[in-house]
């Protein structure tokens, strides 16, 4: 029965595969990294109920480390579809064959096991990594901490399986803990009880809970708006999905679903300008489409939009109506009847089409108006596995030109990818780029003033002065003063620190982070500006 129903299962996940797989494979700072994982949740060894929500909140904070070391783990959904259709229980704890059986079905290259417990005060974790394709479980790895650092012990179990996955990996321990670090314990929580009560009220109440606590938790506010979406609550929905950061991997489907929430709602500008904000990083036809909508219910002209939609996907019949609809309107006859028998071939059943030929080859009299005209499809639903196709085409784009410069030029472009990264707070994903454009070339000062940067923000205070000078030792370089100067200034070396904003000045003498600092120093020196 399990193969039967593992069969099923794996006809429905080949897409996914396939999409993260080569989006792992084909980035340039993830090579090797092309691991498919399933993070199940994790057994409660605690013989406490109220403390079951960190089942849930183990697979939820491994997932995400995961995904910026580079790595491609299965989704919430995606393992919940699979228990699913196994016939499997949620609360599924497998024993060591049945765990093998599972990611094989799934096709998985590795699966995590893994329990919980507390001692005293302080809470245990700890997981094994079955490697599929070797049929080998690895010995258990544990971490352990207080109660109020569970998001950081969880966080550290991430960096150990990391090291076991992939034992080249070189990113920093600290790293992995700065990741969770601005998180609220009690804001997660409710997040964590947000996605896993069966009853929609109370989902929504503890999501509300959660963005109170943390009014800058993007997934608890894109879960949010998916409740308020799913309950028709439209113009909640809105503002929820407005509020996704757009360092949020599910931003994009924010913006879809916020669209759609602004069209339901009737802020037709609004809903434009959030499809065409999808659009501009993957113009599909789903996004398109809708912007064409948006724009059309505001009684202009989404022409070109509805042409664009049909030209990235010829066969979708509502596409053609669409633009059949948009064409009449505007007076354009003959296409119009071209695009309703395009619609009508891609689906000869289509009613509403077949009602609008009829009335448009029917007589009509001199007087009669434009009332019956039909209105654009709107496409309700959004496609994941596309909006993931897409972005995997792109970054193949990009790899592509990447693979193709000289080690040096490569080197300064993912330095440039990596600092842009760092800027949004990326630090992890900025980290592992860093180390990548070093590889390429240990010679470019930009990479280990990255690193400094990097190693400052984590506390790693004298590996970040030991990168700095490193990079100084290479070429003058604005980031590399700015971090000795913020470390000698934390230190009190007044003398070392206005040496270093000033050499930092004399690069950039515009520099407002650099003048800042200045300030600061003259400040806490006694000296007048």
């Amino acid at each position: 029965m399990l193969g039967c129903a593992g069969f099923l299962l794996l006809a429905g996940l080949t897409l996914y595969r396939h999409a993260d797989a080569q989006a792992a494979a084909t980035d340039a700072e993830s090579v090797g990294k092309n691991r498919i994982l399933l993070v199940l949740p994790f057994d409660n060894g605690t013989g406490q109920p109220n403390l079951d929500w960190i089942r849930e909140a183990a697979p939820e904070i491994l997932d995400a480390r995961f995904a910026s070391a580079g790595f491609a783990p299965m989704s919430r959904e995606d393992r919940t579809y699979a228990l699913d259709h196994l016939g499997l229980p949620q609360q599924f704890q497998p024993s060591r064959a049945s765990a093998l059986k599972l990611a094989q079905t799934l096709d998985a290259d590795s699966i995590i096991v893994g329990s919980y417990r507390m001692e005293g005060t302080g809470i245990v974790a700890e997981a094994r990594v079955l490697d599929v394709p070797r049929l080998r479980m690895s010995d258990p790895v544990v971490a352990h901490g207080e109660m109020r650092d569970l998001i950081a012990v969880f966080d550290s179990l991430a960096w150990r399986l990391t090291r076991i996955m992939d034992p080249g990996f070189s990113v920093a321990q600290d790293t992995f803990l700065a990741a969770g670090a601005g998180l609220r314990l009690d804001s997660f929580e409710q997040y964590i009880r947000g996605i896993s009560e069966p009853d929609q009220q109370e989902r929504q109440r503890h999501l509300k809970q959660a963005v109170t606590l943390s009014p800058n938790f993007s997934p608890a506010w894109m879960a949010l708006g998916r409740e308020d979406f799913n309950g028709q609550q439209y113009e909640e929905a809105a503002s929820s999905f407005a509020k996704v950061s757009p360092n949020d991997p599910d931003v994009l489907e924010a913006g879809f679903y916020g669209g759609l929430s602004l069209l339901y709602s009737g802020s037709y500008k609004r809903a434009e300008d959030a499809f065409a904000g999808v659009a501009r990083e993957l113009p599909l036809g789903e996004v398109l489409n809708n912007e064409g909508v948006a724009v059309s219910r505001q009684n202009h002209d989404g022409t070109g939009l509805f042409v664009q939609a049909a030209a990235a996907d010829p066969n979708n019949a509502d596409y053609h109506f669409n633009l059949a609809a948009s064409l009449k309107r505007h007076g354009s006859e003959a296409s119009a009847l071209n695009e309703l028998n395009q619609c009508l071939k891609l689906r000869p059943s289509d009613t509403e089409a077949q009602q609008v030929l009829a009335a448009w080859k029917a007589p009509k009299a001199a007087d009669a108006d434009e009332a019956g005209e039909p209105i654009e499809r709107i496409v309700r639903t959004f496609d994941a596995v596309a909006f993931k196709q897409a972005a995997v085409v792109m970054d193949q784009l990009e790899t592509t030109r990447l693979a193709a410069l000289p080690p040096h030029d490569r080197a300064v472009k993912l330095a440039a990818r990596a600092k842009d990264y760092f800027n949004r707070g990326l630090l992890l994903e900025a980290e592992r780029l860093y180390q990548t454009a070093e590889a390429d070339d240990a010679q470019l000062a930009d990479a280990h003033a990255g690193l400094a940067a990097v190693r400052e923000r984590t506390g790693d205070l004298n590996a970040a002065r030991k990168e700095a000078n490193e990079a100084l030792k290479l070429s003058p370089s604005l980031d590399a003063y700015l971090v000795l100067g913020r470390l000698d200034l934390a230190a009190n070396h007044m003398d070392d620190a206005s040496r270093d904003i000033g050499e930092a000045l004399k690069i950039d003498p515009g520099s407002a982070t650099a003048k800042e600092l200045n300030r600061e120093i003259e400040a806490r020196s006694g000296k007048k500006p």
